[in-house]
């Protein structure tokens, strides 16, 4: 592997997120840890065990070295989604008989070792896994990291939905998440026919979003490759409330399609609302 994207730095964000992240959950009522989520079957109380469970896999696997083997053989992306949606409901379903102040406690126990861990692997080395949802077999540790972060991201913004308390949608946090998202892009065209040279620009709006270019260059799509004021073929607008629904399979490029912007070829903007960056 050669790297050639700039690494997007996320180490320093952890603490915060975590931080963050307590004290959301320290404010919730009886009433609010078991309010549904955008995450379909799971409550806030469930997110908030899954995002424990994602701790301990990472503490177990980095710093301690520890592997289970899957009990089915995989052999696919989606006997890989399946198995992961498996260990995933387990745990869950375990955890449901812990108490919401139990969970805070071990959250907070967790969380400087998941950061340990997650932020000693070197930038540029292999990634114990690739990163499935960006088309990559293997990553480089610098992606793993980004990703981890956006799993901590988006969970806890799908309980701040739930119950209605802002906080994380800060140009700080959610730039480096949407910019991670923006990396599986290339793979979501991937079966996308286009002329060499065209262009799809993507932009998430306000001060908290960006822009991305998709761009068809020797036979395959790419990003960020071309200058920010080439033509482009196609340009789509989304607002950050809905790129993250979109994006983590919240909400479908169906409801999507209400809440942003097109200008240029439709067919290719719309190819844009199929990333799904989640292995789900």
């Amino acid at each position: 592997m050669m790297e050639t994207r700039p690494i997007i730095q996320v180490n320093h964000l952890f603490t915060i997120l975590d931080d963050k992240l307590v004290e959301l959950l320290s404010s919730l009522t009886a009433d609010e840890w078991n309010r549904p989520t955008i995450a379909k079957l799971w409550t806030v109380k469930d997110i908030a065990a899954h995002l424990l469970d994602t701790n301990i896999r990472s503490i177990a696997l980095i710093r301690d070295k520890y592997t289970t083997t899957p009990s089915t053989k995989i052999e696919s992306y989606t006997d890989l989604v399946n198995y992961l949606n498996t260990l995933n409901a387990d745990w869950v379903n375990a955890m449901r008989r812990a108490s919401p102040q139990v969970l805070i406690a071990l959250l907070q126990a967790t969380g400087p070792n998941f950061i340990d861990a997650i932020t000693s692997l070197p930038p540029l080395e292999k990634a114990p896994f690739g990163v499935s949802w960006a088309g990559e077999e293997e990553s480089y540790n610098w992606f793993h990291v980004a990703r981890e972060y956006t799993e901590k991201f988006i969970h806890q913004q799908q309980i701040r939905d739930a119950v209605g308390k802002e906080g994380i949608l800060t140009q700080a946090l959610f730039h480096p998440f949407i910019d991670t998202f923006m990396q599986g892009m290339p793979h979501t065209f991937r079966h996308t026919v286009a002329d060499e040279g065209t262009i799809v620009k993507i932009t998430v709006t306000t001060t908290i979003g960006g822009h991305w270019l998709v761009e068809r260059k020797n036979g395959q799509w790419q990003l960020g490759t071309a200058g920010a004021d080439a033509a482009v073929a196609a340009h789509i607008s989304i607002n950050p409330d809905t790129a993250w629904k979109l994006f983590s399979k919240g909400i479908t490029p169906q409801q999507a399609l209400a809440q942003v912007t097109i200008v240029g070829n439709q067919a290719l903007a719309q190819t844009a609302l199929g990333l799904v960056a989640v292995m789900a």
